[in-house]
C-alpha cells in the first residue's frame, strides 16, 4: 500500500470526505475510524483539544485523522477509544461497502466444536 497518498485522496470525489466512496479496504477503514469518532466529539461536545489533552493524542494528528490527510497507528486509535470509551475501529462485519463489492473473502462462522 502507498501510504504516501492521504486516505481522502484515495476516494472519488476527496471534498466529500468522510462520506465519500472508496474503493481501497484500508483507506474506508480509516474513514469509518474519522466517521465514529466525529460522532463520539459530538456527545457530549468535545473540542480537539480536551480530545488531544485526554487521550495524550497530538491535537494536529487527530485533525488530521478527522480531515482523512493521515493514516493513523493502531495504537493512536487505541488511546482515541480509551479516553472516549467507546470503540472507533469497525468490528467485523460493520464496514458499510462504499464501492459496491463485498469483501474479498466471505466472513465465514467457525464450524460447531471448534475453537477458533
Amino acid at each position: 500500500m502507498n501510504r504516501r497518498t492521504p486516505p481522502r485522496e484515495l476516494a472519488r470525489d476527496p471534498e466529500t470526505w468522510p462520506e465519500a466512496v472508496i474503493g481501497d479496504v484500508a483507506a474506508a477503514t480509516v474513514q469509518a475510524v474519522a466517521r465514529a469518532l466525529a460522532a463520539a466529539l459530538i456527545t457530549p461536545r468535545r473540542s480537539l483539544r480536551q480530545l488531544a489533552e485526554g487521550s495524550g493524542v497530538n491535537r494536529q494528528a487527530v485533525a488530521d485523522l478527522l480531515d482523512g490527510k493521515s493514516w493513523p497507528d493502531i495504537a493512536t486509535v487505541a488511546r482515541l477509544e480509551h479516553f472516549l470509551g467507546v470503540p472507533l475501529y469497525p468490528a467485523a462485519g460493520e464496514m458499510r461497502h462504499t464501492h459496491g463489492n463485498g469483501p474479498s473473502r466471505p466472513l465465514r462462522k467457525a464450524a460447531e466444536g471448534t475453537t477458533k
